[in-house]
């Protein structure tokens, strides 16, 4: 089973085909909107403004599983994503990204990329071992640490890299340039 295979529901109604973004390189992002990863939503709007005319696109799955960090409706959340981040990419309906309740999006996305290999810098480090002792939905090997797990898919829908929470989406630039 391929991403393009699901439909993801939309923030305000129907579904996302996911097969229409098939030919894009995708950044999978689960957000919330009161986590100390949130203002990675402005590097994640100029990756978007830099290269959507060359065929990416950023899919925001809100998610409140990691400390009730996204709070409010799926309006709400977008309210405030484009009233202080200026952010043009939509977000979709909010989703669990671990558990019973996950995503078959995040599944896929889990599956094929098991974890990020290479967290850089000591102060990033440090973060995840502390993330890693407070996140309670993550429960197995593979199951998305925290908010602000970005995965890259290229333009066949295969996942090419996950990145940690701590990873700022200025380290992703180059990685997306490759592939655009």
């Amino acid at each position: 089973m391929s991403i393009y295979d699901l439909k993801v529901k939309k923030r305000k109604e129907g579904e996302l085909d996911l097969a229409d973004m098939k030919g894009k390189v995708l950044l999978i992002v689960n957000t919330a909107t009161g986590c100390g990863f949130t203002p990675q939503y402005e590097g994640i709007e100029k990756l978007y403004e830099k290269y959507h005319d060359q065929g990416f696109e950023v899919l925001d799955f809100p998610c409140n599983q990691f400390g009730n960090q996204a709070p409010g409706t799926d309006s709400e959340i977008h309210e405030f994503c484009t009233a202080r981040y200026k952010t043009q990419f939509d977000q979709l309906a909010k989703v669990d990204v671990n558990g019973e309740n996950e995503s078959p999006v995040f599944t896929i996305l889990k599956a094929a990329a098991p974890e990020d290999s290479e967290v850089k810098g000591l102060k990033n480090k440090m973060a995840v071992k502390a993330i890693e002792k407070i996140s309670k939905t993550c429960q197995k090997p593979g199951d998305i640490l925290w908010n602000f797990t970005k995965f890259l898919v290229d333009r066949e829908g295969n996942v090419v890299k996950r990145y940690s929470p701590t990873a700022p989406p200025e380290d992703i630039d180059a990685d997306i340039a490759e592939l655009i």
